[in-house]
């Protein structure tokens, strides 16, 4: 279809004709108000905030439920249609309780956001007359319900209806006593469940994980790239550095990438942010003694001279992909095998038909574009063998062996600290061969060597 143009307060556009006015208001960045519209989920028309005047219409209309027309004439803002939004929001605001000091979706809540554009009146409900429903609600999937700060936008049960097709959230009740609940004898059971979270405008839906954790507004939104699967899938990675605390990771958020995974992530995705944190790999050990970091680059150096001839360095399809290329400088400097064995990392039980993908390892598709081996000799002699992070090093035997790793977890004669994927920056390839570049999100108070970093230590070593 051919576009057409309309003008928005005062600012010409030229649009396609077949597109919802409130999408073309969103991607012009026209401050419009919503609740129960979303892009992946399509128009409800409940919440009525997203009321604009139109030039030769009698009463303003919803953006969510109108195309455009060559010439329409737009206003988002203006006396009467400001007055008509506070109308409609002091009934979505009539029995909501005054949970914002204690609420956790304080600081990226719409109707707060609402209130201070619109609102900003005084209520014509006392406390004691509002209605009360329900409050903490374990709803299941790590999801916690307050159905009194529901505005009832719909977001969450369409979303199960929708999107995951599993059916456990819907409305009951009538009027003033409607409310989110799941459908009797259900739990919300879904490996997509904590998007609600995401999805929900106001603090009704809550992440059992998050909550009462952090305020958001200490919090530090960076964007990344999921490392759960080969898929690639798009988030932002929230963090905050408290005083005289190192920098720590609260949440990971999806972020839109309609090339990969949409507005949406797995739960498994989500809640990996805790594996960054977890027994993390903090000094070097030699000989099961901690030692220096100086005493630990000796003896990697020495061990590096007595197997110059037999040396096997095992390359984790988790490193990015300007680390595996320095790893393959590396081996071709010191005539060493590189490899990367990828069985183990496949999961035939964690795939489904959307965001998870069987292969578990990130960057599975750079390791076959670099040509880098992923087969392993049996009767290959292995003097030195040498791990950056993968998982099969424990199930291979060697003379002398050393592993650079971030989390505790296997025994080696030298064991030595790697910065985790949040800590350094590099490119993933998914599973689909789009390339993404992810920046480093978290900068600790003393930094463990990237891979590139020991690359760089060892170049001294010859064969």
């Amino acid at each position: 279809m051919s576009d057409i143009t309309i003008t928005v307060d005062g600012k010409e556009l030229t649009v396609p004709r077949d597109e919802l006015l409130i999408k073309i208001l969103n991607k012009n960045n026209f401050a419009i108000p919503q609740f129960c519209y979303h892009d992946a989920l399509g128009m409800d028309g409940n919440c009525r905030m997203c009321m604009v005047e139109i030039e030769g219409q009698k009463r303003p209309q919803i953006a969510c439920n109108t195309l455009p027309k060559e010439g329409m004439e737009v206003r988002t803002r203006g006396e009467k249609i400001d007055a008509t939004r506070q109308k409609i929001l002091e009934l979505e605001l009539i029995n909501h309780p005054v949970d914002c000091p204690i609420c956790d979706q304080a600081g990226e809540c719409k109707l707060q956001d609402y209130y201070m554009d619109y609102g900003l009146y005084d209520s014509n409900i006392a406390k004691s007359d509002k209605v009360h429903q329900r409050k903490h609600i374990d709803l299941g999937s790590e999801v916690m319900l307050d159905q009194e700060r529901c505005v009832l936008c719909a977001r969450c049960t369409r979303f199960t209806s929708d999107i995951t097709k599993t059916h456990e959230l819907g409305i009951i009740g009538r009027g003033d006593h409607a409310c989110v609940s799941t459908m009797p004898g259900k739990k919300l059971d879904n490996a997509y469940a904590m998007n609600v979270v995401d999805l929900c405008p106001v603090g009704a839906l809550t992440s059992k994980d998050f909550r009462f954790k952090q305020r958001v507004w200490f919090l530090t939104s960076t964007p990344s790239i999921c490392h759960g699967c080969a898929k690639g899938c798009n988030i932002f990675i929230d963090h905050n550095r408290e005083k005289y605390k190192d920098d720590t990771v609260y949440r990971f958020r999806p972020r839109e990438n309609q090339q990969i995974n949409g507005h949406f992530i797995c739960d498994t995705g989500r809640l990996s942010y805790k594996e960054l944190q977890e027994k993390r790999q903090l000094e070097s050990i030699f000989e099961a003694e901690p030692v220096e970091m100086d005493v630990a680059t000796s003896a990697l150096k020495t061990m590096l001279k007595m197997h110059l001839k037999d040396i096997v360095i095992l390359a984790s399809p988790e490193l990015y992909k300007e680390e595996l290329e320095s790893l393959m400088r590396l081996s071709e400097r010191l005539n060493a095998t590189l490899v990367c064995p990828m069985e183990s990392y496949y999961d035939e039980r964690f795939g489904d038909d959307w965001l998870k993908s069987p292969q578990r390892a990130a960057n599975a598709k750079a390791i076959e574009q670099l040509g880098i081996s992923t087969e392993l000799s049996q009767e290959q002699h292995i003097g030195l063998l040498m791990s950056f992070d993968h998982r099969d090093f424990p199930e291979i035997k060697s003379d002398h062996s050393v592993t650079f790793q971030t989390h505790i977890g296997v025994d080696a004669d030298l064991i030595l600290p790697l910065a985790a994927y949040s800590e350094v920056a590099g490119t993933l390839v998914n599973e689909d061969g789009i390339e993404q570049w992810c920046k480093q999100v978290i900068h600790r108070k003393e930094p463990l060597y990237s891979v590139r970093e020991w690359v760089r230590l060892l170049e001294g070593v010859e064969s």
